[in-house]
This record gives structure tokens, C-alpha cells and sequence, in this order.
């Protein structure tokens, strides 16, 4: 295959396919839209017609209200785009209805990662490896610095902090959708049954979560509870919230963030953060390399992120790869 074969084009705004009209992930408005998953940087309404699976639907309606025009696609479903161009949709473990696209069109074959982990997640279906000639990957954690921890040991981290203080409670920023879901999810499995206490913005993605089976097992707003319930509870808000007057209700909240940027210590000073997570869904940099290795494309097309790192990775190795020039991929709070 070509670098750049006339039937898909890297725009500015997207991956567009000429020969269909469609555009995958596109940052601004069009006619068709292909979407890999729910997260606003890559699910932007106003587009005529969107082509999702269901629980990325179901969060854009959230979001943006009922989609015009919509077709919803299974994992493992594929859908004829028009000039010999067929896509299939599949799991990319990344969050709830998170998908890759896999583009084919006379023999040639094309994986658009979209945002994934390679890690497991009780809240998403796992990423599904797919062989092809070209792999179209992200790259937030593009850097060798990035590795992530186990997540039972962030959780650990967290549970210790909290039985150390019951008289306060742990404020844990994360990320509304994806983010939230997980560490609570994760904390059942551990065994935590108390009570998880959310920001009056997480609530209904929570329920939609649930709704789409994911059980996330007790759980009450804080505008609902009183000072003393609070005591020795785990509280989660948006990122945005705890630097907001809104944690003056709180009993001397310590406050926590979990994100995969949190590997970078100067970020959490920076924040006021007293206890940094490093929780992200996303790839680190050992499972962005490790898939290219494993998936063994005749090139790599490297998106938003840290491209230029692996781009240096993908020569050393003879391994032929490129950035794309691709904007409105980059929303930190949401890692």
C-alpha cells in the first residue's frame, strides 16, 4: 500500500474517506461521521448522520442530544460505506462502547485504533488486536516516561489514604466519562462496598453505565448528604471541580487526580494534588510500541500526541511511520 492511498486522505479535521463522504472522528461538523467513541474531542455533534456503536449513541444523546441520523453498529459488524469501502467495528478497550475501525477496500486493510488500552477494564469490552497493512494509532502517551502502574496499586494508594484519615474524606478528581466508571468499578472488585459519593456531573453517566449493564454498586450525590456523612468517604468530581468553591462542603477533602499525566510529579504540584494517581485509558508507551510490533503494519500513521517519539521509535526499527497534522485531539482532563 501506498502512503497515502487515494481512498483515505489524513485532512486537517479527520480521516477522511473521498470516495464515501466520510469522515472518521471528525473535529468539526459533517454529513457523514464515523465515531469511534463517546469522548468529546472525538464525538462532536451536528453531524447529518453518525455511525457508532450503541453505547456511543446512547452517550452523544447524553451529550448532544438525539442524533438526527444514526446507524448503530455491533462489535464485530460491518457496514458498506459505498465505493468498494467496508468498515468493521471493533472493541478497543479504551471506554464503555470504545471501538476501532478496520477499513477495507479491495484487499487492502486499515485500522483506525481510535483512543485504546491494551489494559483490562470491567467497564469495556477488551481491545481486540486486528491485523493490517496500515495501523492509524494514537500516541497521548507517546514518551518512554510513560508507563503505567498496575491499577491495583493506585487503588491500593488510594484505600490506604482514606483509612488514614476518617475524619476527612478523599476528593478524587477523574474524568466524567470512562474515568469515574472504571475506579469505581475497580474499588467493587476489591471488595469496597461503602458508599461512593459523586459530583451532581457524574451522575447521569454513571446511570448510563449502568443502564448499558455495568454495575457500579452503591452510590449518592454529595448534595444529598450531610457533613458527617462524608467522613471517611471517597468523593469523585470532574477534574475542573476541585479547585471549585463547590469542595467547601467537603470535611478537609485530600484531594487525589487520576491520570496518566500524574507520572509527570511536577504536574500534580502544579494542581495542588496531595495524592497523584496514575491511572489512565490510554496505551503507555510500552503498549503503544508493543502493538506495532505485535499487528506488524507495513506503516504506522501516528495521530494526536506525542508523535514525534514514536515516530524516532518506529525509523530505529526500520518500521516505516508518519505524524498527521490532526487538530482537536487534545483534552488533558480527560487521560
Amino acid at each position: 500500500m501506498s502512503s497515502a492511498p487515494g481512498w483515505l486522505r489524513p485532512e486537517r479535521h479527520g480521516i477522511y474517506l473521498p470516495g464515501t463522504d466520510c469522515w472518521i472522528d471528525p473535529s468539526i461538523p459533517v454529513a457523514r461521521a464515523l465515531v469511534t467513541h463517546g469522548h468529546s474531542d472525538h464525538a462532536r455533534g451536528g453531524h447529518g448522520h453518525v455511525i457508532a456503536t450503541g453505547p456511543t449513541l446512547s452517550i452523544m444523546a447524553l451529550r448532544y442530544g438525539e442524533q438526527p441520523s444514526a446507524d448503530r453498529i455491533d462489535y464485530g459488524d460491518t457496514i458498506e460505506l459505498g465505493d468498494g469501502t467496508n468498515a468493521t467495528f471493533l472493541p478497543a478497550g479504551h471506554v464503555l462502547g470504545s471501538a476501532q475501525i478496520l477499513l477495507e477496500r479491495q484487499g487492502e486493510r486499515v485500522v483506525v485504533t481510535g483512543d485504546y488500552k491494551r489494559r483490562p477494564d470491567p467497564t469495556c469490552a477488551p481491545f481486540e488486536p486486528v491485523a493490517c497493512d496500515v495501523l492509524i494509532t494514537e500516541a497521548t502517551f507517546g514518551l518512554p516516561v510513560f508507563v503505567h502502574p498496575p491499577i491495583g496499586q493506585e487503588l491500593d494508594k488510594l484505600l490506604a489514604a482514606l483509612a488514614e484519615r476518617p475524619d476527612r474524606c478523599v476528593l478524587v478528581g477523574a474524568y466524567a466519562l470512562g474515568k469515574a466508571q472504571r475506579i469505581i468499578a475497580e474499588l467493587r472488585a476489591r471488595g469496597f462496598s461503602d458508599t461512593i459519593y459523586l459530583h451532581g456531573a457524574m451522575e447521569r453517566m454513571c446511570a448510563l453505565y449502568e443502564a448499558h449493564g455495568v454495575p457500579l454498586g452503591p452510590l449518592a450525590l454529595v448534595a444529598d448528604a450531610t457533613l458527617d456523612d462524608l467522613r471517611g468517604r471517597i468523593v469523585i468530581c470532574p477534574p475542573s471541580a476541585l479547585s471549585d468553591r463547590w469542595t467547601r462542603r467537603l470535611p478537609d477533602p485530600l484531594q487525589a487526580f487520576a491520570s496518566g499525566w500524574m507520572r509527570v510529579r511536577q504536574r500534580g504540584v502544579q494542581r495542588g494534588i496531595e495524592l497523584p494517581l496514575v491511572i489512565s485509558d490510554h496505551a503507555d508507551w510500552e503498549e503503544l510500541t508493543g502493538t506495532i510490533v505485535e499487528l506488524a503494519p507495513q506503516e504506522t500513521w501516528i495521530t494526536h500526541g506525542r508523535e514525534d517519539a514514536l515516530v524516532h521509535w518506529c525509523g530505529l526499527r526500520q518500521i516505516r511511520a508518519r505524524a498527521l497534522d490532526l487538530v482537536g485531539y487534545d483534552d488533558e482532563d480527560e487521560h
